[in-house]
């Protein structure tokens, strides 16, 4: 059972090299399963990895820790299956090996434990079946109207050219719910493949919401609706993707003006605060004034397609995607949506998001 400086040094400079130059993560660990090697992506994937410490302390997966004790009664060689949800889904498919050393006793076993990453490739199968049977669900109501529409002007209405317009208005707004839908549809997929790996690109979360407020504001003037923003002078930089953060602040302040439309007001503001000591956090909070929401619906909010007033949401042009959108931006992101309301009080939605170089890896 070898330690890390038992390992003779010609075998531990290739194994280092070797570990060090895969693209996946990998582990080697000596029959104990105290950890002897890792790389960059292993220590990014598993912060608490560290040489002499125990395997278990930091991949805590029951299946992962079963191979590794098949290989200590014997086997050369066992796979497993690991699979992550918080903070973000992480799935790996797993193969363990046993990798003879030389030692200063002689020849001596080591484990390698190779993962292979297969979160992209189940998000993908998901959104297959997902994209079917939501996409079927959704789009069954709109392409019914539209076909008994059809059928209307190419039978009684065929004169009627009052009939006709009308009709054709109402066929080219179903026409446009459907397109919002698949649009919404393959941004919230996109958005969920790419939700293990975290953005570093610094952008400007106060100039993004600045831009939305502004191009949003025709919006508001139409519905009466008065956009109130404040930002730091500094501006409010962090770690993202930036058309990710787009879509957070379009869909939440544009949520807000339309069904908070009734109290004729909507607050949109950036500011930096500490979470704790030394860890800023930026937060985009977008308050409305309309008629709240009630305290049972608030938890669901974010679940796709669901819809606190169907025929609220349908009239307003919604998809029933835009807040399951946010949620999955905002834990790309390593952030925290929190969404208060009171019945008569309007709704406040906060984006919380780490800032700059005190976001944990990953």
């Amino acid at each position: 059972m070898p330690r890390a400086d038992e390992i003779d040094a010609a075998d531990g400079a290739v194994l280092a090299a070797v570990v060090a130059a895969l693209p996946d993560p990998v582990i080697v660990t000596d029959r104990t399963g105290a950890v002897l090697a890792f790389n960059d992506p292993a220590l990014s994937a598993w912060p608490g990895l560290g040489k002499g410490r125990p395997l278990s302390l930091a991949v805590r997966s029951p299946e992962v820790l079963g191979a590794v004790d098949r290989l200590q009664r014997g086997e050369r060689r066992a796979s497993a299956h690991y699979a992550e949800r918080v903070p973000v889904e992480r799935i790996y498919e797993v193969v363990l090996s046993v990798v003879e050393v030389r030692t200063a006793d002689g020849i001596a076993p080591t484990f390698l434990l190779a993962f292979r990453d297969r979160t992209e490739q189940h998000r993908l199968d998901m959104m297959r079946v997902d994209f079917v049977a939501n996409a079927s669900h959704e789009l069954r109501t709109p392409l019914a109207s539209l076909l008994g529409f059809i059928e209307t002007l190419q039978g009684p209405a065929r004169e009627d050219a009052a009939a006709r317009e009308r009709f054709l208005q109402i066929m080219r707004q179903q026409a446009q719910r459907m397109a919002r839908l698949i649009d919404d549809l393959l941004s919230l997929s996109r958005v969920e493949m790419a939700e293990h790996r975290r953005p570093e690109t610094p952008v400007d979360l106060a100039a993004i919401a600045g831009q939305m407020v502004d191009t949003l504001r025709p919006l508001a003037d139409e519905r009466d609706v008065v956009i109130a923003f404040s930002a730091p002078p500094g501006g409010a930089v962090v770690p993202g993707d930036r058309d990710d953060l787009m879509r957070v602040a379009e869909n939440l302040i544009e949520n807000a003006i339309k069904y908070g439309q009734s109290g004729g007001r909507v607050d949109v503001s950036v500011v930096i605060e500490d979470e704790s000591p030394g860890r800023p956090q930026a937060v985009l909070a977008v308050r409305d004034y309309g008629p709240g929401i009630a305290p049972e619906h608030v938890p669901r909010l974010t679940e796709r397609f669901y819809r606190v007033d169907t025929g609220q949401s349908r009239g307003q042009g919604g998809t029933g995607l835009g807040l399951a959108l946010v949620k999955h931006a905002v834990n790309r992101h390593r952030g925290r949506l929190a969404i208060e309301s009171r019945l008569g009080e309007g709704a406040t939605f906060r984006v919380l998001l780490p800032v700059g170089e005190v976001l944990s890896r990953a």
